[in-house]
């Protein structure tokens, strides 16, 4: 399999249709059409189902896929590695992220200290990072929460602890810390299945046998904000990522019971990378740095 068609298939399967994976690459669509029929030819094979202007990948493509990746993977390893003497001048890294508190900072850090490399962030829920970490898209993830799999490598950065934001109307707004059980029967407004920060609260309400009274879930941190400053509910979030408002208040839960912890992984395999290692060692030094960040 020639690097060129192996492009061809990720940039395809990855983005759904000829035209898109062409562009992806800078290609004219004939271009990459002509490298997809040729690799199918010289194997006797089927990689996509051709529908109207999208392609879907055939029981071949997909299997073929996570192989690929891999391949594409090593291939940009093999480059950053031979590129410049692996000094580093140049070089690509993806990071995906669930919030832009930390990434920003260690992007910006690393950026200072090696500006030739091309970086770009993917923002997502916990779930979707994690998905394209494992499936290439991405080489570095910056996530909340310990993640014990055998696949992957990490790195603890940072703790924070989980408070309450309140409308300013609201009675629990007048205090400047409460204690777990002031959410008994209290609105509580969640985020998303699989937050973080909402399973590290219910695991400690759990604990307490507090029980509030469940709002309505609420999908974005943006959406969160607006819907406590209407009044709907309390809201839940790391005080990494409070952004101060007058429309509500800031609440902490007395003894900060409930945290979330924010890790950077990578594909074990992939942890002796140049390029990756690099990024490791400068986001431990910000970590360490005795000055506040």
């Amino acid at each position: 399999m020639s690097v060129a068609r192996l492009r061809a298939f990720l940039a395809v399967a990855r983005h759904g249709s000829f035209s898109a994976g062409a562009r992806a690459l800078g290609l004219a669509q004939p271009t990459l059409t002509t490298q997809i029929q040729a690799l199918e030819k010289q194997h006797g094979v089927e990689l996509f189902h051709r529908r109207g202007r999208g392609a879907q990948l055939t029981q071949v493509g997909l299997a073929l896929l996570p192989v690929a990746q891999q391949l594409g993977a090593l291939e940009l390893d093999a480059f950053n590695l031979l590129h410049d003497a692996g000094k580093l001048n140049t070089g690509k890294l993806r990071i995906g992220a669930v919030g832009p508190f930390h990434v920003i900072e260690m992007v910006d850090a690393y950026h200072r200290l090696y500006p030739g490399v091309d970086m770009s962030i993917r923002v997502g829920n916990s779930a979707e990072v994690l998905a394209d970490l494992t499936n290439y898209v991405t080489d570095i993830a910056v996530l909340a929460g310990a993640r014990d799999e055998p696949g992957l490598s990490a790195e603890h950065y940072a703790s924070h602890a989980v408070i309450l934001f309140a409308p300013v109307s609201h009675p629990l707004a007048r205090f400047d810390s409460v204690p777990l059980s002031a959410l008994q029967d209290a609105p509580l407004l969640q985020r998303e299945a699989g937050s973080t920060t909402r399973a590290a609260l219910e695991a400690v309400l759990e604990q307490a046998n507090v029980r509030p009274r469940p709002v309505m879930e609420v999908g974005s941190r943006e959406a969160l904000r607006e819907a406590v400053a209407r009044g709907l509910g309390l809201g839940t979030v790391s005080e990494a990522e409070f952004i101060p408002d007058a429309r509500f208040r800031l609440i902490r839960i007395h003894g900060d019971p409930v945290r979330t912890e924010t890790y950077l992984y990578c594909l074990k395999e992939r942890r002796d990378s140049r390029l990756l290692s690099s990024f490791f060692d400068q986001a431990l030094a910000l970590r360490d740095a005795p000055h506040p960040r």
